[in-house]
């Protein structure tokens, strides 16, 4: 299986370039250069299977025994899953009304982040003690990735981190489980900013290709194909939970509802429809509408400003991952997929060609939730279910609610809850709920923080090369 960057012209990798890569050479993104079809009877074949096995299958197809041998990937996501708290590790609650909320958060950080970067993490170490080398993960967060990367990879010899969360602008819990992160290994910086301006450092810093190389660096933002691959696991599984019958000579539809920030799980379904899995998918949005815009009128532009809603994690104006999306759609178009994105970054938008906006709005639908709508969400779903949500969940709930009401009869449909109610104590609250916070997460409040600020007067690349050359030296790394 070999990987090519989204903006063409950069040479194809295997998967251990792409893991250890991030961003293709030239800014575009890898995905796979043929991607496989499934037909009916694997499909069916693999109904049975468990969540970590359908991650072995998916992985097997992707990465290839010449990489990884099957028995070392078997071992590899059994180790990655061997500290999620569900035996299931991805259960599906059916709740009233045809609601079906399958579960993505009984990791660590109970935040579906988990799901993808601790097989990622594994894949990672894996080939780096093969190498005998050693590499910096920088990190920037809306909220969760950033505290699933520190638990993927914290007290790993082989594995130092660096992540920027944008101070104030996640919740107290998701900020404590980063910052009290105290492996020597993590360096955790909090920005005057917003979770796109936190993005630009970062993309400068990987643009200097010798200090790249230099100190090894790689992300494990979604941009990172590992992710993605990981997290198509959740549509395969969510249409084997939730279809109706497999018996028949067709396979019914299945509508997924994703909430979408930087659209990984979307584009996760996106691959997984074209490898022929029968999903209908709905990007979930909040307030920040972007993919909305997108895929109702082709209109693929920033806003004058982020909004800050409930839903934190998904208050993001530069959906990344629409990229692999748009290239999947166009054919594989490498050219028009470069001249969207760079026209994209220089104006701050672009109209899709018609044909492409087409494609995108009959590959999914779309649906933008504001905070009102959030909290009645949750209250609804906790009066009929006592079953409490995360608000980026009820962005999901919020549409299938919408749905009982404009459809006579609703098809099979199931929603993705990408965390635990538990890390949005704020908004439990102001949908007049009360929180139901586990020990581990009450025990945060009593651990000593570490975090460096990032104000807005100051040079955020200058401070994160002079903290990875710090960190370099710890290991012997010399100027």
């Amino acid at each position: 299986m070999w990987y090519v960057s989204t903006r063409g012209t950069a040479p194809r990798v295997d998967f251990e370039g792409a893991l250890f890569a991030g961003y293709a050479p030239n800014g575009g993104l890898f995905m796979p250069e043929e991607l496989p079809r499934l037909g009916e009877g694997t499909l069916r074949q693999w109904s049975a299977l468990s969540y970590p096995g359908l991650v072995t299958e998916l992985c097997t197809l992707f990465i290839g025994p010449e990489l990884i041998p099957r028995d070392d990937l078997e071992g590899l996501v059994q180790r990655a899953f061997s500290r999620f708290r569900h035996r299931d590790v991805v259960p599906l609650s059916r709740l009233r009304n045809g609601l079906n909320v399958l579960e993505l958060w009984h990791g660590v950080t109970y935040a579906f982040k988990d799901l993808s970067l601790c097989c990622t993490a594994q894949f990672l170490q894996y080939f780096l003690e093969k190498r005998g080398t050693h590499v910096t993960v920088v990190v920037g967060t809306s909220g969760d990735t950033g505290s699933a990367a520190i638990e993927s990879v914290q007290g790993t010899e082989s594995v130092d981190i660096v992540v920027l969360l944008p101070q104030g602008h996640c919740t107290k819990i998701q900020e404590l489980q980063m910052t009290t992160a105290q492996g020597e290994n993590v360096r955790v910086f909090g920005v005057e900013g917003n979770s796109d301006e936190l993005d630009q450092p970062i993309k400068a810093l990987f643009a200097d290709e010798a200090f790249v190389r230099k100190h090894n660096l790689m992300s494990l933002n979604s941009i990172n194909w590992a992710r993605v691959l990981v997290q198509m696991a959740h549509h395969f599984f969510a249409y084997f939970r939730c279809a109706p019958s497999l018996d028949g000579p067709l396979l019914p539809p299945v509508e997924v509802v994703v909430p979408t920030g930087a659209a990984g799980n979307l584009a996760a379904g996106c691959i997984a429809q074209k490898m022929g899995l029968p999903i209908r998918l709905v990007a979930a949005v909040n307030r920040n509408d972007v993919i909305h815009r997108a895929v109702q009128r082709g209109d693929f532009s920033l806003s004058e400003t982020v909004h800050p809603t409930l839903a934190s994690a998904m208050d993001i104006q530069v959906p990344y991952n629409m990229e692999r999306i748009f290239w999947l759609l166009s054919g594989s178009d490498s050219q028009m997929t470069r001249a969207l994105m760079e026209q994209f970054e220089r104006t701050g938008g672009v109209s899709l060609p018609k044909e492409l906006q087409s494609k995108l709005s009959a590959a999914m639908t779309s649906e933008s939730v504001g905070d009102a709508a959030i909290t009645q969400t949750m209250a609804r779903c906790w009066e009929e279910n006592r079953y409490l949500l995360c608000p980026h969940s009820a962005v999901a709930v919020s549409y299938h609610y919408q749905q009982m009401h404009r459809e006579a009869s609703s098809p099979a449909r199931c929603c993705l809850a990408p965390a635990s109610a538990a890390k949005f104590p704020e908004a439990v609250l102001a949908a007049g709920l009360t929180p139901e916070p586990p020990e581990d997460i009450l025990a945060l409040e009593r651990k000593e923080t570490r975090c460096t600020p990032m104000r807005k007067s100051d040079d955020w690349v200058q401070m994160l090369r002079s903290t990875i050359e710090d960190m370099g030296r710890r290991r012997g790394v010399t100027s």
